[in-house]
């Protein structure tokens, strides 16, 4: 984790806009009739129907998708009572992570009244606005008060995040430490070295778990609560019983578990050698925990240990929880957030770190083997699953608990509609997913001795998305996947230079020398190419010993494309095979072509290139409603580039007199329909949203696909091979691992069409 400094964290909240957040219109204000309609007059007929029916609120308003931070400053951080105005950095952070995380919009309220009548009666009049309130850094035992009765008295969901949001994410990690080393919940021994909002919440959230009240201790600064305590507020009561302990020295003695929301250094290696065989150690002090993350464990190799520091593994992160749990009970209206929501919270946390670890969390933590253990008992911030997994659990728990007013029917729906708000809206992958596994097919993995390439492969197989071939030496492939920590067990190699596939090489060689006879190779020529991994790989495919290859984009010194075209060749009816990437945006499903291999030189390849793509929109179940893109409109220009684009679209236009395409246009003409139509009234698209984007060079297609990732624009499946006779698709060796699953779940479908049809020449019928 990069070192904080004072000047970094000032600049960045004070460079370009001060603050962290800003409000954006969501409809149309550009003309008179738009402003009309969102202020006088029109916006007279949803507040008369919100008069009659307050529900309609969130029909017709942010209601539903707004929460308020509100805080009054007297407990921010570990900065203590600096006030509400200095507390409003802390709550416009808050807000940003609602929206980053959940999508859901937040107004930071800073509020300057510590009484807490005072401060209910504000927060309690101000409620209609929002859809839920998430109340921040305020202290105890005041916020007990609050929350109390801001959840009795307001209709919509309250929650303390201090309070619940460190129970639940800490519930859900002990769940686990439990389970890993092998404690049972119900007779585990408990030590809570803090007795603040945050310490009683969490130790009530973990007796609803099952730990036993007789089997907990807790301490404050002055030491061990006992009856023998006359300093003790109604909270505190709570966990006094009547024992003879009185230092946390004593209680840490042969405890199982250990919980700190207290201050720095307050626990000695001695106290954690202490505690009870395998214990578990969650030091949650910010920024410093109670004992040193390095010292705890030097201490005991038999510890887990988590802290709230996301530089240390197994971080205790409210972020894990809040945005999902309102996320959740915003969209099934839930009026409050109940112990039953929280517990689905709590559990769902739990298991999805039990789950595989999807390569892109891996990639964003620098790290290439997460997996549940003792460093991993919690999912990482950056998982993009959280919101499909804990969102659904909390709105399932107010449903069953009976404080869901807008139940939620549609689960797959509505696991659409979190993935949308994200922008990870995949739809078109998943369902390409679901067919794959439905029928799985051989594929080939050339270059199994490199990382990313052999991670995908065993994902893949794992996934129950094809059945992998790896080529490569035995014992490289398995150094490097218990390096990676993988298991190859079950999974065929293939080493094309052993001595055993002798026989296959000099089958292949025949088959390769007979196809190209006339093209000059001889079958020494041949026999040479066969120990290249591509060129065997391949062979496989086109022999039927395998069903498709996806081959890394080295090997020796040959073009991979080339050794394509060689191998299995071009589909009858083309001169050139072509690749597209499918870009999945927040508009919606985009195809590109050609990406990766033709750099147009003629109308020749410019036509196969459309072509390919027109039939393989198809093939993925869309209508392709395409635009030849060039720097001229129509004919503006007469230069060969523009030309050639130009004479292209009137010959799809012949052949295929249904089809939607035009051009040669530019981009932005082809992706705003409502400037292209006005523009140019007689284009063929009128009324059309454009689909399918056909460049006129390589550099251009290149160009656009790699700026629109790098921006975060868009998600990119792909590049997926157009016109070849078998299912060869090749990529980087140094594409992410899921760029390469996606890849290979498009080879298992083209593996499984061609099954069908019978031969290549049946794909475009």
């Amino acid at each position: 984790m990069p070192k904080v400094t004072k000047e970094m964290a000032l600049d960045y909240h004070f460079e370009g806009k001060p603050g962290k957040t800003e409000v954006i219109p969501t409809k149309p204000y550009s003309s008179q009739n738009d402003l009309a309609l969102a202020y006088s007059p029109g916006v007279a007929y949803p507040c008369l129907e919100i008069e009659q029916n307050p529900q309609d609120a969130y029909k017709y308003t942010n209601k539903g998708n707004l929460v308020a931070v509100i805080s009054n400053g007297t407990a921010v951080l570990g900065l203590g009572d600096i006030g509400a105005m200095a507390g409003k950095p802390v709550m416009e952070g808050k807000a940003l992570l609602f929206k980053i995380f959940a999508g859901i919009d937040c107004f930071d309220i800073e509020v300057n009244e510590k009484d807490p009548e005072k401060f209910i009666q504000i927060v309690k009049a101000i409620a209609p606005t929002f859809g839920g309130i998430n109340l921040e850094d305020i202290k105890a035992p005041e916020c007990f008060e609050i929350e109390n009765r801001l959840k009795a008295e307001c209709d919509i969901p309250v929650m303390h995040d201090d309070q619940h949001g460190t129970a639940i994410i800490s519930a859900a990690g002990l769940l686990n430490a439990l389970e890993i080393q092998g404690k049972k919940i119900g007779e585990a021994r408990l030590v809570v070295n803090g007795a603040g909002a945050a310490a009683v919440s969490c130790t009530r959230l973990y007796i609803a778990l099952g730990i036993k009240p007789e089997n907990i201790v807790m301490c404050d600064s002055k030491g061990v609560l006992n009856k023998k305590r006359t300093d003790l507020n109604k909270q505190k009561q709570e966990f006094a019983p009547d024992r003879d302990i009185n230092t946390l020295e004593e209680a840490m003695k042969d405890a199982d578990v250990f919980l700190g929301l207290s201050v720095k250094d307050v626990v000695t290696t001695e106290m954690v050698q202490s505690m009870a065989k395998n214990p578990i150690v969650f030091a949650l002090a910010n920024p410093d925990p109670e004992i040193a993350y390095d010292k705890a464990i030097a201490s005991r190799p038999d510890l887990i240990f988590a802290t709230g520091r996301s530089d240390y593994p197994n971080q205790i992160n409210n972020v894990l929880g809040f945005p999902y749990i309102f996320r959740g009970a915003l969209d099934c209206g839930a009026t409050a957030i109940n112990e039953a929501m929280k517990l689905s919270a709590v559990r769902a946390i739990a298991e999805l770190a039990k789950q595989p670890v999807p390569s892109v969390v891996n990639a964003a933590y620098n790290m290439t083997d997460l997996k549940f253990g003792p460093d991993y008992i919690l999912p990482k911030p950056l998982d993009p699953r959280l919101i499909t997994t804990v969102a659904p659990a909390v709105a399932r728990g107010a449903m069953e608990s009976g404080v869901a007013l807008r139940p939620i029917t549609d689960w797959e729906a509505y696991n659409d509609k979190l993935r949308h708000l994200m922008g990870s809206d995949n739809k078109l992958m998943r369902r390409f997913t679901e067919e794959a596994k439905r029928n799985p097919k051989r594929v080939v993995f050339s270059e199994a001795n490199t990382d990313n390439m052999l991670r995908a492969a065993v994902s893949a197989a794992n996934e129950g998305i094809c059945i992998p071939v790896l080529l490569g030496n035995e014992e490289m492939i398995q150094k490097r996947a218990t390096r990676l920590g993988l298991s190859i067990e079950g999974i065929e190699i293939v080493n094309l230079r052993h001595d055993r596939e002798a026989d296959r090489r000099n089958k292949y060689a025949t088959k390769f020398a007979e196809k190209h006879q006339r093209g000059g190779v001889t079958y020494p020529e041949a026999l040479e190419k066969m120990f290249d991994r591509n060129y065997f790989g391949m062979m496989m495919v086109e022999t039927g010993e395998a069903d498709a290859i996806i081959a890394g984009t080295y090997s020796g010194s040959h073009n991979t494309g080339d050794i394509a075209k060689e191998v299995v060749g071009i589909r009858p009816c083309y001169n050139h095979f072509a690749t597209m990437h499918i870009m999945n945006t927040k508009r919606g499903t985009y195809f590109l072509a050609d990406t990766t291999i033709n750099d147009v030189k003629d109308e020749e390849t410019l036509y196969d290139i459309a072509r390919l793509a027109k039939y393989a929109v198809e093939y993925y179940a869309h209508e392709p409603i395409m635009a030849m893109l060039s720097f001229s409109n129509f004919g503006s220009n007469t230069d060969n580039e523009s030309r050639m684009a130009h004479n292209v679209v009137a010959k799809m236009q012949e052949q295929f007199p249904e089809l939607p395409i035009e051009g040669e246009m530019q981009v932005h003409y082809a992706l705003n329909k409502e400037l292209r139509d006005k523009a140019y009234p007689f284009n063929k698209l009128n009324g059309k949203d454009v689909n399918t984007l056909i460049f006129p060079n390589l550099s251009a297609a290149k160009t656009a696909y790699r700026m629109m990732l790098e921006m975060g624009l868009g998600e990119a499946i792909g590049p997926i091979q157009i016109g070849l006779n078998k299912p060869v698709h090749f990529i980087s060796v140094d594409s992410s691992v899921r760029d390469i699953i996606n890849l290979t779940t498009m080879a298992v479908l083209d593996a499984a069409v061609l099954c069908k049809v019978g031969c290549s020449e049946n794909l475009d019928k």
